[in-house]
């Protein structure tokens, strides 16, 4: 069984990440990395563990895609819309069987003509 480890989250995020700098600085982007970035510290190790992780869980189980990736909600949603799109082709269907069977083709009525 695979389990995804639970480490990832950062308290009190909101400290733990560099102050956004303006890019025509050239020198201090460089410096900052772009800004925004998440300090170096063990929270940072912790979720670059996490994403290697999501990386290698994501290698292992990629053959298995097919099986993953088949959810039930999906499946029923899927089905109802080909039921509609069938029902409607069907109405369409018969309204032109109907219209035929009248004398109507294309909305003209040819026993008029």
């Amino acid at each position: 069984m695979f389990t995804i480890p639970n480490q990832s989250s950062i308290p009190m995020a909101y400290k733990q990440f560099t102050d956004v700098v303006d890019p025509s600085d050239e020198e201090a982007y460089i410096a900052a990395e772009g800004g925004s970035r998440l300090m170096p510290s063990s929270n940072r190790d912790r979720v670059v563990d996490c994403m290697e992780e999501f990386v290698k869980y994501t290698i292992v189980m990629r053959p298995h895609f097919e099986a993953f990736g088949d959810r039930y909600s999906e499946r029923t949603e899927k089905k109802t819309k080909e039921e509609q799109a069938a029902k409607k082709a069907q109405e369409i269907m018969e309204a032109k069987s109907n219209d035929q069977k009248d004398g109507v083709v294309n909305g003209v009525n040819l026993n008029s003509i």
